[in-house]
């Protein structure tokens, strides 16, 4: 019985271990007025609800008075037509302001469905954000201008393989 109690307690050590190592780390400070503004998709993996985005793809956020943030992306979809999408962000990690959830669902008043929104990359000079979820089924390579240059792109694949993700899930955003 000792054996079985010592056998298990060092195999949950080892999974959570290996939890440990594949935590996806976020970045350790985001100043969230720096943040604030006007941001291009420059990438993404390709997920449902931007299924009918074909182009310029942004998300634009602002403070609230209320401390959440504000919200709007918005894409050209296959038809031509615009779509917007207004939701609400709330930080959940006050001490890295990098831990966000959104949530682009309201009803009665109530925002519902709070997705994982994780600074894991950011620039200097905020420049570019990398933003992924823990289980890396989502993520976007988001920048200030529509287009990064090669060389700033080399190095933000290398921080996302850093990150575990496999930069072949991405996949390039138009922007005209």
């Amino acid at each position: 019985m000792r054996y079985t109690f010592t056998f298990l307690l060092l195999f949950v050590t080892i999974i959570k271990g290996q939890d440990m190592k594949n935590e996806l780390k976020v970045v350790n400070k985001v100043d969230l007025n720096k943040y604030i503004g006007l941001w291009y998709e420059v990438a993404k993996i390709p997920n449902w609800f931007q299924k009918k985005c074909i182009k310029n793809t942004t998300a634009e956020y602002s403070l609230r008075d209320d401390g959440k943030i504000k919200v709007v992306n918005s894409c050209i979809q296959s038809d031509g037509s615009k779509d917007i999408a207004e939701g609400v962000a709330k930080v959940v990690d006050n001490k890295s302001n990098a831990k966000l959830e959104v949530s682009f669902v309201k009803i009665l008043g109530i925002q519902l469905f709070w997705g994982d929104y994780w600074i894991i990359g950011l620039g200097e000079n905020y420049d570019f954000a990398l933003v992924g979820s823990p289980d890396r089924k989502y993520g976007w390579i988001l920048s200030r201008t529509k287009k990064l240059p090669q060389e700033k792109l080399g190095r933000i694949s290398d921080l996302l393989k850093l990150k575990g993700y496999d930069i072949k899930n991405f996949e390039f955003t138009v922007q005209d």
